[in-house]
């Protein structure tokens, strides 16, 4: 458990680290912005052509990706938590899987942004209850239970993707591959994943100290008074709900909510109350860092966020790896 000193320079430097990465997405990118520009876009003032790109095209873009990012994050640290297993993440319990069969189901059949999106919250709402539904059986609840269910689940929306993708037309299998990879650049309306993220955040905090006392097991949680079997469900349902905004926002973007939770808890320990805000400003923060990068790397041509964050992820992992041996959260 880190000093108070200690934890509340961690914040401060992530919050700091939240400012940089907004303000380089808002700036960087084929049009260079200015400071003057940068400034009239954010106060709502008259300004030139770039004061122009940053409210409509990047002020948006920019913003879901950071909710995408503390969306995936947050709900990172809670899957871990819930399942009591470092590996968790938060498509593991075949949300992403049930948002991607919506969402394809929708482009398939030629809808619009709005109709995709809608689908795509359906099919992540739909996943969600049948493995709730499932999990539940004979109302018993064991995580082993829960994580068996959500990968048959998953495996399932897998064959179904699987199925439309070779059903497709091939004008639209270029789309359809790009929202699998995660692409922040269709986000239009970053408000919906905003107020997710702060809601969400705010509805798990008062929860911080029975997650920690489930972190140390469901009998030790139980002897102290923690009403086990009603927290799962609770910390199950916000996190899947995380997911569904985040998936919905911008596609499977993978890692985030497995490894930012992981670097937060390395630096600030287990401790809830410190690492659930910070893991949301983390992985907000390196989606922006991310989505920028995609944009900027290859530009004019845009890359799927979801392949960067991969390619950043896997290396960081293998290396959390190395230096310390697997835990129980």
């Amino acid at each position: 458990m880190p000093s108070r000193r200690r934890a509340l320079a961690v914040l401060l430097l992530l919050l700091l680290l939240v400012a940089a990465s907004l303000a380089l997405g808002l700036t960087a990118g084929t049009m260079t912005i200015s400071t003057t520009d940068l400034l009239a876009a954010m106060t709502g003032a008259e300004g030139g052509m770039g004061a122009e790109v940053v409210r409509t095209l990047r002020l948006p873009r920019v913003a879901g990706a950071f909710a995408c990012g503390g969306l995936l994050a947050l709900a990172g640290a809670l899957m871990q938590v819930l399942l009591r297993n470092p590996l968790a993440d938060p498509y593991v319990l075949g949300i992403s899987g049930g948002a991607s069969v919506g969402a394809l189901t929708a482009m398939l059949f030629g809808l619009s942004l709005a109709g995709l999106n809608l689908l795509a919250f359906v099919g992540a709402l739909a996943a969600m209850l049948l493995v709730f539904g499932l999990a539940r059986g004979d109302s018993s609840w064991t995580q082993t239970r829960l994580l068996l269910t959500g990968v048959i689940i998953a495996a399932g929306c897998g064959a179904v993707v699987a199925l439309i993708l070779s059903i497709a037309p091939e004008q639209k299998l270029n789309g359809m591959l790009f929202w699998l990879m995660g692409d922040a650049g269709q986000i239009l309306r970053p408000a919906p994943a905003l107020i997710a993220l702060a809601l969400g955040l705010a509805c798990a905090m008062p929860y911080a100290r029975e997650l920690n006392l489930l972190a140390r097991g469901s009998v030790l949680a139980n002897s102290l008074g923690v009403r086990v079997s009603r927290l799962r469900g609770i910390v199950y349902l916000l996190a899947s709900l995380l997911t569904a905004f985040a998936v919905t926002t911008a596609g499977s973007i993978g890692f985030i909510g497995l490894v930012v939770p992981h670097l937060v808890r390395l630096v600030l320990g287990n401790d809830q109350r410190l690492l659930l805000p910070a893991a949301t400003l983390a992985g907000g923060a390196l989606l922006v860092l991310a989505d920028t990068l995609a944009r900027t790397v290859a530009a004019p041509q845009q890359l799927p966020v979801g392949v960067l964050t991969a390619l950043i992820g896997v290396p960081i992992f293998l290396i959390l790896l190395a230096r310390q041996p697997a835990h129980q959260p």
